[in-house]
């Protein structure tokens, strides 16, 4: 039992956006390793069908098997919303997403169930954040507006530029006129953008970070499966790897400019050899 609670944990997106979940797991349980895996070749996946997204993320979850994985995290909200179900079926050791922990803190904190989701054109389609969160609580009004020139803007490192803050205000508009009191950053690369989307819906609006959510529900997972780490990662190897499908040095550097540890190597792989 020992050698599975020092075993990583696998978290896979379509390309950087995950690392956000990525940083919050480096924050929240910091003894934790990690292998990471961004599909930089194949992103985005909000334009894709869900058939293609589900064989991804079968052929990530194989390479991430061959990597000694004792849980993984779809830290991708289209691949949560499309193949989750999928892969937990398919799969003897635990595997979550970062819709449910998100939706679940956004149907409880939100004062009077109206509640906003921005996230890609995939998972705005999806409904799955709606599903849920009307699920727990079905008299919750849901909006959900997609706000796909958040990704680029975000990859380009225009997070502070005036342009992201126009277009922020555009996409951000319908839900200040709906008068949402809580909003789900439904995409991993909207963490990023937190203080301006806190500046425009103004301090009043709880912002979900879905990131911060999944964190603290995996650290709960692994206790309850008993294979939490219970010390520091005590070997002279870095605990953190990092693997992607193409562009391992821009993906490096982004890496560098938002994680708490320094990021000396990415490593590419043919995923489709999976």
């Amino acid at each position: 039992m020992s050698k599975l609670r020092e075993a990583p944990i696998g978290v896979f997106d379509s390309g950087i956006g995950g690392l956000t979940v990525a940083r919050e797991i480096m924050r929240q349980i910091p003894q934790e390793r990690i292998v990471y895996f961004g599909d930089t070749a194949r992103l985005p996946y909000g334009s894709k069908s869900r058939n293609t997204i589900i064989r991804y993320s079968r052929q990530i979850v194989r390479f991430l098997r061959t990597r000694q994985v004792k849980a993984i995290v779809v830290a991708c909200n289209t691949a949560s919303a499309y193949a989750l179900e999928t892969l937990q079926q398919e799969s003897d050791i635990p595997i979550i997403g970062v819709v449910k922990p998100g939706a679940r803190v956004a149907a409880k904190e939100s004062p009077g169930g109206n509640i906003g989701v921005i996230g890609t054109a995939g998972t705005v389609g999806s409904h799955i954040y709606r599903e849920y969160i009307q699920s727990l609580r079905p008299e919750a009004q849901v909006f959900e507006k997609a706000c796909p020139l958040f990704v680029p803007l975000v990859e380009e490192g225009w997070r502070k530029d005036p342009v992201t803050e126009i277009v922020a205000r555009r996409y951000l508009e319908e839900m200040i006129e709906r008068r949402v009191d809580t909003l789900i950053l439904g995409c991993t690369h909207y963490p990023l953008l937190r203080s301006t989307v806190r500046k425009i819906m103004g301090e009043d609006v709880v912002l979900v970070n879905p990131a911060y959510e999944t964190a603290i529900e995996l650290r709960e997972l692994l206790r309850q499966e008993k294979i939490d780490n219970q010390g520091h990662n005590k070997t002279e190897e870095n605990p953190y790897e990092f693997f992607v499908s193409d562009e391992a040095e821009r993906f490096r550097a982004f890496a560098d400019s938002i994680l708490p540890v320094d990021i000396t190597t990415a490593r590419q792989i043919q995923i489709e050899e999976y």
